[in-house]
């Protein structure tokens, strides 16, 4: 019983933060490790850039951004395990069209929880040899 607790405590933490509202700073990083301008991350996380610019200020996103902030982050961890830690193919792959997505980046793909369950599927199958 106390292990399967044990298991819960860093999901646990991140809906605490969640809730509370990311920090702005992680955006920032999403930005620079993806390598996309401030608009596309509003684009993909889907705030408008207007509301971004005040979160900047701010410093803290609300719950709901905080929520679609951590999809794009799980989705950009996974991808960079699938590609063993090489962050460039990584977001090379997230960034192109990909037959298995109705041939939409995966990036793209995961603007919605349901897309980016779709992307994290793709992504095991992919990890254990099933080409999609």
């Amino acid at each position: 019983m106390a292990r399967s607790a044990l298991g819960q405590q860093p999901t646990l933490r991140r809906i605490r933060e969640i809730e509370r509202g990311l920090p702005y700073r992680r955006v920032e990083k999403l930005i620079s490790e993806l390598d996309e301008t401030d608009i596309r991350i509003a684009h993909l996380v889907q705030i408008a850039p207007r509301t971004l610019a005040r979160r900047k200020q701010e410093g803290t996103l609300k719950s709901d951004e905080s929520e679609r902030v951590d999809c794009i982050e799980r989705i950009y961890r996974l991808a960079t395990e699938l590609f063993e830690g090489d962050k460039a193919q990584a977001v090379m792959w997230l960034k192109q069209p990909n037959r298995g997505l109705a041939d939409r980046p995966p990036l793209d793909f995961a603007r919605t929880e349901i897309g980016a369950r779709e992307v994290e599927n793709l992504i095991a199958r992919l990890e254990h040899g099933a080409f999609s």
